[in-house]
Order: C-alpha cells, then structure tokens, then sequence
C-alpha cells in the first residue's frame, strides 16, 4: 500500500540521520574531525485536484487543491566546517588552524590529500609526516642534528642546531581553502580529496588573506 511505502521513505531517511549523529559521536576526540548534519528533500507529489482548479459542477474556485506526497529522502550530508576546540600538548609539532584552510599531503600513489588534523611527527629521515606516515607538503625536512624546532603562525619553520646559537628557516608551511570545502570527499584517517564539487585547491601561506593562521 502506498502508506506502508511513504512510512518507509521516512524509517530509512532518519536511519541515515542516526548513521550521520552516531557517526559524530564516535568520533568526538577525533584530532580535526568536522561533525556533519544530514538534510532532507521531499519527494513527488501526486496532484489530485489543482489548486484554483474550477469545479465542474459547482463552478467554484478550489482554494487549496488536494496534492499527496510520496514522501522524503536524503538529499545531502553537509559537513559543517566550524572552527572547534583547540588543546595543548607541548609537542612542537602538533599544529591547529584558527580559521580557513588545510594542509597538504602526499598519499603513496602520489595523489594530494588534505586534512585539518596537525597531530604531525618527524619520520626517521628528518621528515615532517601525518601520524600515518604521509608527508606534509610542500615538504619539510628537519636536520638531524635539531636541538629545537619552532613553528610561527605563519608557517615559518625553525631549527636551532646544536653548536648555534640562532634559529636557522628550514622550511615554509603551506595551506589551502577551497569554493566549497563541503564538496570533498572523505577518505578515512582524516583525509578529504578533491572532487568536481569542491573545485581546485588554492593555495597559500597561513595568516594571508583568506587563509587561517598556524597555532
């Protein structure tokens, strides 16, 4: 019966809702994770009568008319891209964004990723890497005999080495926005990819105009 099939678009539309708010809660201390909110549409509706339709035996105006829907679906999941909380862990490279923009990284088939997790490590070869190993681009390298690694708000990268006395630039971190950041594509280990949706990456240094600031 079409009550049954219009009851069940709503079960399996609010299943979806459950999926995307249990989906959150799950990944509530998830570093960068951006919560999401899933919308819905209504679906065809069938006219029985239109609305100032003339009735044919009265000649009377219908004021309202008689349209039945066939119920709703999920139209989109929207990732919210608020700013969230930020904590301090002592750790040089643990990075957070205050404001827009991602960072870049290498994944191993050489396809660029982009994340605002920046619970960032140094690899055995000096370089500046996602806690899975991926490399943040445009690519930073440590020297080994670093006694002391600052990052500025604008992505400035320093390094004391031992036997100097100042700080020497080892390298420049970069970000990047995009029209519709709610357009990537999630991939898991909080990496989002490009699509036709979100529109190419741009690219610049944090604190720039229209970019967010390194913390």
């Amino acid at each position: 019966m079409k009550s049954l099939s219009i009851a069940a678009t709503g079960m399996l539309a609010q299943q979806r809702n459950v999926e995307v708010i249990s989906n959150n809660i799950a990944n509530l201390n998830t570093v960068g994770f951006k919560r999401q909110r899933a919308e819905f549409q209504d679906l065809l509706y069938q006219t029985i009568e239109r609305a100032g339709a003339i009735s044919s035996t009265t000649g009377a105006v219908t004021p309202n008319g008689v349209q039945i829907g066939a119920g709703v679906k999920t139209g989109s999941v929207y990732r919210i891209t608020e700013q969230g909380n930020v904590t301090a862990t002592g750790n040089d490279f643990d990075l957070a964004i205050s404001g827009r923009g991602l960072f870049r990284v290498e994944l191993p088939d050489g396809r660029e990723a982009y994340t605002r997790a920046g619970n960032f490590a140094v690899s055995a070869d000096g370089r500046v890497v996602t806690e899975d190993g991926y490399e943040v681009l445009p690519g930073v390298t440590v020297p080994e005999d670093s006694v002391d690694v600052s990052i500025s708000s604008d992505g400035v990268v320093e390094a004391r080495i031992a036997g100097e006395q100042d700080l020497r630039e080892i390298g420049r971190l970069e970000l990047v926005t995009f029209f519709n950041e709610s357009g990537l594509e999630a991939i898991g280990d909080n990496l989002l990819l490009e699509t036709s949706a979100s529109g190419e990456p741009v690219i610049g240094s944090p604190g720039e105009e229209g970019f967010g600031g390194i913390m």
